[in-house]
């Protein structure tokens, strides 16, 4: 199905990520924050990993470390990430299934590979997502949720698969608890498929993972693209002769601008400051189990609020 008001200029910016080494070549691709756009409603932060293959003997190792002001939000397409936190949480994830870890007034995790997935080695993808919490949440108790994936929404037809991974979309609402107007989405397109992006949120956008993205009438897009779209219209996504996977996200805007400092979200940057020094005195919780931490990095520099 397809719109008629969705003829050219749908697209307001489109972000091409800048690519990073994590190190054993394992590579992400960040598109928020970029120069070209800070934030997609409450999306403050969105990584692309992989996806990376870990020979035998070796994996993921993401030593703890803080967060405060923001909910992480991990998705996989492949492999498996072990989670553990200082709320005594010890939970792995899986291709389809979501994590959503609520930072507030400060949490601390890490994220490795488990010992039987290093001793075979795995192929890891993935994306990890910050969400900015409102301003009246920043300082919420900590929390973690885990949904396996039969307990997401799934809209189906017409060579369309989308699976609801927070918030609302199609009339479907994900279990997962989040504290803003959202949506996040799974998007899966048969050859020839079309999804239609309603204008239920004024801020949104669509990730492309994999294949070559038709929108509208106005050229079609390659896989690591954001494209960010405009305000207030119906926009239609299309696959051509390939499948195509890309994520929906967005929302309505923040209450105010947020800055990001290493791994803290704040609208305050007295706040950030705070966190900064208490994690360099290692006055956050620890994770049970876990003895070793990310130093607060060196040279910090200065946040940026972002508009």
């Amino acid at each position: 199905m397809t719109h008629d008001d969705n003829q050219g200029g749908a697209i307001e910016t489109v972000v091409v990520p800048r690519t990073s080494d994590l190190g054993d070549h394992f590579e992400v691709r960040r598109a928020l924050p970029s120069r070209e756009k800070r934030m997609v409603g409450p999306f403050v932060f969105l990584d692309q990993m992989g996806p990376h293959v870990f020979a035998p003997g070796r994996g993921l190792d993401v030593r703890p470390h803080p967060h405060i002001g923001l909910a992480t939000v991990t998705y996989l397409f492949e492999g498996e990430i072990f989670h553990r936190d200082s709320l005594g949480t010890a939970q792995a994830i899986r291709p389809g299934e979501v994590n959503w870890m609520t930072a507030g007034s400060g949490i601390v995790h890490s994220e490795r590979s488990a010992p039987e997935r290093r001793e075979h080695g795995q192929t890891l993808a993935g994306l990890q997502c910050w969400v900015a919490l409102p301003r009246r949440h920043e300082e919420s108790a900590p929390g973690f949720v885990h949904v396996d994936a039969d307990g997401l929404p799934l809209v189906e037809g017409d060579g369309v698969r989308a699976r609801v991974i927070a918030g609302s979309f199609a009339g479907r609402s994900s279990p997962v608890p989040a504290l803003s107007p959202l949506f996040y989405v799974d998007v899966q397109l048969d050859a020839h498929a079309t999804i239609v992006v309603p204008a239920d949120y004024h801020e949104r956008a669509a990730y492309v993972v994999s294949g070559r993205v038709q929108v509208g009438q106005e050229g079609a897009y390659e896989a690591g693209q954001l494209l960010v779209l405009k305000p207030g219209r119906t926009v239609d996504l299309a696959a051509g002769a390939q499948p195509v996977r890309l994520m929906l996200l967005g929302g309505e805007p923040m209450d105010g601008p947020r800055a990001i400092l290493w791994n803290f979200v704040s609208s305050s940057k007295d706040r950030l400051e705070q966190a900064a020094e208490d994690w360099r005195a290692q006055r956050f919780a620890p994770v049970p189990g876990e003895h070793e931490f990310i130093p607060l990095p060196e040279v910090l520099g200065q946040p940026v609020f972002y508009p």
